[in-house]
């Protein structure tokens, strides 16, 4: 019994000492450089410990994930608040583990002459809605995609049924790869999310209002839930818990929502905003430790996930042009904006500092994005006046490749799978294209 109390202790000890270094280590890689020096001089803990990048942030996200399945073994997500469940396929939301790791921005500031050539893709037209198509998402797993359109209709596409479109030998008839269409909004749909977890796919729209979609129910059409917003809901993003979920609106402070009882907080502690500083898109990181918002006057603003302080505002990243975009990488230690001044930017979260810039495609009017292939090796956007979807190398910012998008008019949305060499263009022309890598 000695030595199975003497082991518990040594057991307690080296996990304190682990959960120490930990916490000094995320402190010190978001430059609360005080708070580490004070919590390394009183748990006698070196501040120069060795940790990898977020790894606190993601144990304790990994940690609540597997309190919240404990918590919902046994019961129906249905039981809950009326979520959709599992499609019969594979279940939905597991995600498959990524192709290479991600690209380390700080290892290498100038890599002239070292960049990567891009894959070379085949493009299909897909389908199209009677109005223009105005925004598209992946869900988490990549199975399924997502378009939104000023027809106020919403199209679901199973990816797999896609790719058998794609093949060159299809036997068994037109393959359909549109598996569900939604209406239920009465003004164009701005953004679109799937829920991490459940078969919900939640959609903001001008009307001021964001819906609820189960998509695991083959003849529902209608949203199951609504929350009525008191502005026009530009963008939306889901926790990665799916307990939460933001809404960037013509308001300059992000809504954050509880998804179970629809109450809506705000933020107390806001820098100052003028009145043209509507959101036109907010993301989580991938943790939810973070959220980014791109705003119409020209600021990228970082947020606090759990106070929803406001942590750091780039005032001016794109000049006075507005922000069309910013989405985190995948290690939430760079942001990646767009902005209406024809550049694509590289932010580092921590100091706020431009890392790099991506040059060479016009973008003046539409609301373009620019977006991470699944790999962060490249970084994809649109030049307007060629109607062309241009690629950067990530690491160089070099240009390398510059393609006809195949819409009629320059495509105003781009959407990259986070799983694979896939992407989707939603253009002006109604249409939405899918491209994928030439195996």
């Amino acid at each position: 019994m000695e030595n199975s109390s003497l082991e518990e202790t040594l057991q307690d000890g080296k996990l304190y000492r682990n959960l120490n270094s930990l916490i000094v280590a995320h402190l010190r890689d978001n430059n609360l450089n005080q708070a580490a020096s004070a919590v390394a001089s009183a748990t006698m803990t070196p501040l120069n410990v060795e940790a990898p990048p977020n790894k606190l942030l993601e144990l304790f996200a990994k940690g609540l994930a597997v309190e919240k399945d404990e918590i919902l073994k046994g019961v129906t997500s249905s039981a809950l608040y009326d979520l959709g469940t599992s499609l019969p396929a594979a279940a939905y939301g597991s995600i498959p583990a990524p192709r290479t790791a991600t690209v380390d921005f700080s290892a290498v500031q100038d890599a002239k002459g070292s960049s990567k050539s891009f894959p070379k893709h085949e493009t299909r037209h897909l389908s199209e809605h009677k109005n223009i198509a105005r925004c598209a998402r992946f869900s988490p797993d990549g199975r399924f995609v997502a378009t939104g359109s000023a027809d106020t209709s919403i199209k679901l596409f199973e990816v797999a049924k896609i790719k058998q479109m794609m093949l060159p030998d299809a036997r068994d008839g037109p393959v359909r790869p549109v598996i569900r269409t939604f209406y239920d909004h009465i003004q164009p749909i701005n953004d679109l999310d799937f829920h991490p977890q459940n078969t919900v796919l939640i959609s903001g729209a001008k009307d001021h209002t964001i819906k609820f979609f189960d998509f695991s129910k083959m003849t529902a059409k209608r949203a199951f839930r609504v929350i009525q917003d008191t502005h026009n809901v530009r963008s939306v993003s889901f926790h990665p818990s799916g307990d939460f979920l933001l809404a960037g609106t013509d308001h300059q402070i992000p809504h954050l929502y509880d998804v179970n009882t629809f109450q809506c907080y705000l933020s107390s502690n806001v820098p100052e905003i003028g009145v043209n500083g509507s959101i036109n898109q907010v993301r989580y990181s991938s943790t939810g430790g973070m959220y980014v918002t791109a705003s119409k006057d020209g600021a990228v603003r970082l947020w606090d996930g759990v106070t929803a302080n406001c942590v750091r505002s780039i005032v001016g990243a794109h000049g006075a042009a507005e922000v069309t975009g910013a989405n985190f990488t995948k290690d939430q230690r760079f942001v990646l904006s767009c902005g209406k001044d024809s550049t694509v930017k590289l932010w580092e979260v921590g100091t706020g500092r431009l890392v790099k810039q991506y040059l060479g495609a016009t973008h003046l009017q539409l609301r373009c994005q620019a977006v991470f292939n699944d790999t962060e090796e490249f970084v994809l956007s649109i030049d307007e006046p060629s109607n062309e979807i241009v690629i950067w190398d990530a690491l160089t910012a070099e240009k390398v490749a510059r393609w006809p998008s195949n819409h009629i008019g320059a495509p105003r949305w781009l959407e990259h799978s986070p799983i694979e060499a896939a992407f989707v263009s939603c253009g002006t022309d109604r249409s939405i294209r899918f491209w994928k890598e030439v195996l």
